[in-house]
């Protein structure tokens, strides 16, 4: 059943007034705090910040591969958020780069210094379980090392842009893998305050081990005193058991039961010191840190020499912290090989010239539809209005990151949009002349012309598709940002030609004296179909 061009005349008058309010900036009527959280975001070179290239440089005997660069990544992209930079991006290029855009970043140069510093891996003991993102300080330093302040931001930049989420992950162990003994019940633990001292009892965190009390800090056999082994100003220090330069090898592999688990082997020189220290710790707790935050606490099940594993994990973890463990163990250097600076008056002026370019655009299609078709023209601009007012919603729902070549992509969508109407209108004129009326004009002008539509933006899809991963695989955000905006660009142009254009048409048939005018259309000559009438007999 057809639907009444007046109702679907009604959705898109709906859809238009909730677009609307999202596009138009301000807190009025801010619904769920919708507004708040699609705020229009700008890319690097809009907004201005840096741009930077960093390159792996490996020592003699280092190899580096993708796990190893995507550790590299995982981990600038924590020092990033120390930043307080919004919409950062780092990305990987290649086999040996890392490409870094943010946005809005005051300090280039400390953000360069932050960039460069080499990560350290320690795996530090703990008597309680350490919350995950929390910062510590070691024995081999503390925050201020790695370029930090105590709460986790970047030594000069904005506070309190740590990303630190003070909860534990649950279920984390360790054990040896060679005679060790895997209990396989998971620990979960509650919330533990960034800072807690090692060996304090905290309320509401519990173990459930077998055996073992619930209240942290009362299990029986646990070393009464802290393993930190001093205090700073900053909190415990807790005592760096080995470093990532002891680390031969991490790998997921599946323990005695099916499952997976992370597995790492330590060098010879290390395996002793580690399994003596595992021994006297069973119970306890062994942290794995990296720029002095902390990415696990897995609890001790045993001895642990040569080779262990860390059990309890999901899949996914699994995989994220072999990537994190590979790439601590070699302490790849890195050097930066590209740096540009965009200052926010340059990006300024860009988006004062894309707008006006934008306008001139819009106005020249415009004027082409309006002189070529005339009334269809002018429900095709109001159709591009309405196409544009629901793109852009779009672009701030998803939260797309605008570029200048995503700018470029967004106006490149409205003359495809037009390709679509021009297509219809053409097919439109041709019925018209051949005698039809503007009903029978209508739907034949869209039927004839869709295959053609359709071909040509599966296509444009397809095109944009491939650049948008392409752009992925080689750290070309511009060529992502492009794709990207083209992509949902081409899907609403679909939407606003079929449907939007489609309804404003068939609203037109209501009026007679519209319907009738053949200059409107620009035809030549619309003939009204005739009505065959029967004779009566004896007339």
């Amino acid at each position: 059943m057809r639907i009444r061009p007046w109702v679907t005349f009604g959705f898109i008058v709906v859809l238009l007034l909730l677009s609307s309010w999202i596009v138009v900036p301000g807190e009025n009527l801010n619904l769920f705090n919708i507004k708040t959280r699609t705020s229009t975001k700008l890319g690097l070179d809009l907004r201005g910040g840096l741009h930077a290239v960093l390159q792996t440089k490996p020592a003699p005997g280092q190899t580096v591969d993708k796990d190893v660069l995507a550790g590299l990544r995982d981990t600038i992209e924590r020092r990033v958020n120390g930043l307080g930079v919004s919409e950062p991006s780092v990305q990987t290029q290649g086999n040996d780069k890392i490409v870094v855009e943010l946005p809005g970043v005051q300090d280039p140069q400390q953000a360069v210094n932050v960039l460069q510093q080499t990560a350290l891996l320690e795996f530090v003991g703990s008597a309680t379980p350490l919350s995950e993102g929390q910062i510590v300080t070691t024995s081999r330093g503390g925050p201020d090392t790695v370029g930090l302040n105590a709460d986790g931001t970047a030594k000069s930049s904005t506070p309190g842009a740590t990303d630190a989420s003070g909860t534990v992950g649950a279920g984390t162990t360790v054990a040896g893998t060679a005679g060790a003994t895997v209990n396989g019940t998971a620990a979960a633990v509650n919330t533990v305050a960034a800072g807690t001292a090692a060996g304090t009892p905290v309320a509401g965190a519990a173990v459930s081990t077998s055996g073992t009390p619930d209240a942290v800090g009362a299990t029986p056999g646990a070393p009464a005193s802290p393993v930190a082994v001093a205090t700073s100003p900053t909190g415990p220090v807790y005592e760096t058991i080995i470093t990532g330069a002891d680390l031969s090898d991490a790998f997921p592999q599946t323990d005695q039961t099916g499952k997976l688990v992370v597995g790492f082997k330590l060098d010879g020189s290390a395996a002793s010191k580690f399994g003596e220290w595992t021994q006297s710790h069973t119970g306890q707790y062994l942290a794995i840190v990296v720029d002095k935050r902390v990415i696990s606490s897995p609890r001790i099940n045993s001895r642990i020499d040569q080779n262990g594993q860390i059990e309890g994990l999901s899949r996914d973890e699994v995989k994220t912290l072999t990537v994190q463990l590979k790439s601590g163990r070699l302490a790849v250097p890195l050097d930066l090989i590209e740096t540009q600076t965009v200052g926010p008056t340059l990006g300024q002026d860009s988006i004062n010239k894309s707008i006006i370019a934008g306008l001139i655009g819009l106005a020249s299609v415009a004027f082409f539809m309006i002189v070529f078709y005339r009334l269809p023209g002018v429900l095709a601009v109001l159709a591009l209005t309405v196409y544009s007012i629901l793109t852009f919603a779009i672009f701030k729902l998803t939260g797309v990151v605008l570029t200048l070549a995503g700018i470029a992509g967004f106006i490149l969508s409205i003359g495809m949009a037009v390709d679509a109407n021009v297509l219809i209108f053409a097919r439109m004129k041709e019925e018209l002349r051949s005698g039809r009326n503007l009903r029978n004009a209508i739907d034949a002008g869209f039927d004839h012309a869709w295959p053609s539509i359709r071909d040509s933006n599966v296509s444009t899809t397809i095109t944009c598709l491939i650049l948008y991963v392409f752009g992925g695989i080689t750290g070309t955000s511009v060529v992502r940002g492009f794709s990207l905006t083209l992509l949902i660009g081409v899907l609403v142009s679909l939407f606003s030609a079929i449907t939007v254009t489609r309804t404003f048409l068939r609203l037109l048939l209501s009026s007679r004296a519209i319907s009738r005018n053949r200059w409107l259309f620009n035809a030549e000559s619309i003939v009204e179909p005739t009505v065959a009438r029967g004779v009566a007999a004896g007339d």
